[in-house]
């Protein structure tokens, strides 16, 4: 078959317009890259860190990595929507590398072993939540919400693609570095030069004329802060599904909390449960690359945006019933499997094409305080509530801390899935209104869209 026949083909089945390929290609290999490296740093983290600490040492790790989001994420909104968003990145790529080459020679020091998977963990999630969403406000800046809903799950295969290299290393890891006598933090060097790719790759590839003409105002520090709040709290749907995000993020730290519990009691040696844990995320990830890349974006148009946010408080109840009714390692896994795989698919690409509705001035804004504050306001719930269940259940033997802590992330979502239905009841009037906004300040990009 010809080269040109095979790229149109390709082109019709993606659903990718003449001109749109060189630049998925480039957007989805920087996700593809970062990928990599979170995927290894997190399994390197999550294996350490049960093994130096302990499972509950895990919650206090959590209360401070989301207190740490949040006061980072308030630092980097001040220039997310000052500065073109290439520049943004370009500096996290070089600090990224500098970070993971200073943690390889602190684990040179076997004695800070417990402090050093700490650091890693912390590193690893500020990473898993940052870079995404730089470059996704990045991708928006690029596409109009249209090519968005179109383009964006495809672009998102790529981290996948990332994810499944990055859990094959690591799963390998154990072995392979033992043959060779070094350790498996070795790979932090490799992650170091990858970040120094990007690095460059941003810097010489990604072209300025893609990008669609947005304004970057220089705001008081107060007032950049407060007019992301103030978006969500005027336009009722977003007000809706920002109370919806911080419940899931409550109940779905109960799952994890879980998951990490049954598997981490079957699995107790570190190289063991590191083998396990990166084929179990090898295993959700090849699921959630066939989901993005066929299913996610048909899936959005046939049932809507707005119906979109539905499917994962939906399937969180599945899970939780699950665990409930059959508890054990496979409902653990399985459950933990369903709701993390529509949380990173669907609900994602939806969240993503969402937020694109709102005007690119205020879009990073809106974008950082969605997906920063209100998955970390919600984890420091989950882990508080956990913490406190775990407490009670230590002191009363009748007491059952999973199934408790199971029954209240059953409620939890219960309450999300009707702050959802309100959203939903809200969704066309909001359009509505963001449409004679946008009106008086130009063109709209709400004309191009096909709800």
């Amino acid at each position: 078959m010809r080269p040109a026949l095979l790229i149109r083909r390709l082109s019709r089945l993606f659903r990718i317009r003449a001109g749109e390929g060189a630049l998925v290609f480039l957007l989805g290999f920087l996700l593809m890259g970062n990928s990599f490296a979170l995927e290894v740093s997190d399994v390197l983290a999550i294996s350490g860190f049960l093994d130096q600490v302990g499972l509950q040492g895990l919650l206090v790790v959590w209360v401070i990595d989301m207190l740490l989001i949040i006061l980072t994420a308030g630092l980097q909104s001040l220039v997310v929507d000052r500065f073109r968003r290439t520049q943004i990145m370009q500096w996290m790529c070089l600090v990224l590398a500098l970070v993971y080459l200073l943690l390889r020679f602190l684990f040179l020091i076997p004695s800070l072993a417990w402090l050093n998977y700490s650091l890693l963990y912390l590193l690893s999630d500020q990473q898993w939540l940052f870079f995404p969403l730089v470059f996704w406000v990045m991708a928006n800046d690029i596409f109009d919400v249209a090519g968005a809903k179109r383009l964006f799950p495809l672009i998102a295969a790529g981290g996948l693609l990332g994810r499944v290299a990055g859990l094959l290393v690591a799963a390998a890891a154990p072995t392979v570095f033992g043959w060779l006598g070094y350790p498996s933090a070795a790979l932090l060097s490799v992650n170091s030069l990858i970040y120094l790719g990007l690095f460059f790759l941003i810097l010489w590839k990604v072209p300025r004329t893609a990008f669609r003409d947005s304004s970057y105002h220089r705001l008081p520090m107060r007032e950049t802060l407060a007019e992301g709040q103030e978006f969500i709290r005027n336009v009722s749907s977003f007000k809706y599904l920002t109370f919806s995000l911080v419940a899931m993020g409550l109940a779905l730290t109960i799952i994890e909390y879980h998951f990490l519990a049954v598997s981490h009691a079957a699995y107790e040696q570190a190289d063991r449960f590191q083998t396990f844990y990166s084929l179990y995320r090898l295993g959700e990830t090849l699921l959630a690359v066939a989901i993005q890349g066929f299913i996610t974006s048909r899936l959005i148009d046939r049932i809507s945006l707005k119906n979109s946010f539905l499917l994962l408080p939906a399937t969180s109840l599945v899970s939780i019933t699950w665990m409930l009714a059959i508890p054990g390692i496979l409902s653990g896994t399985g459950g933990r499997l369903i709701s993390r795989l529509v949380m990173s698919t669907i609900d994602e690409s939806a969240r993503k094409a969402f937020q694109g509705l709102v005007p690119e001035a205020r879009r990073g804004r809106v974008s950082m305080f969605m997906d920063s504050y209100l998955f970390a306001i919600g984890t420091i719930l989950g882990s508080l509530i956990l913490a406190a269940i775990i407490f009670i259940a230590s002191r009363n033997p009748e007491l059952s801390s999973p199934r408790t802590y199971l029954i209240a992330a059953f409620l939890v979502t219960l309450g999300a899935v009707g702050l959802v239905i309100k959203m939903r009841q809200n969704y066309d009037m909001s359009l509505l209104n963001w449409r004679l906004t946008r009106r008086r300040r130009g063109t709209s990009t709400l004309d191009r869209l096909d709800f």
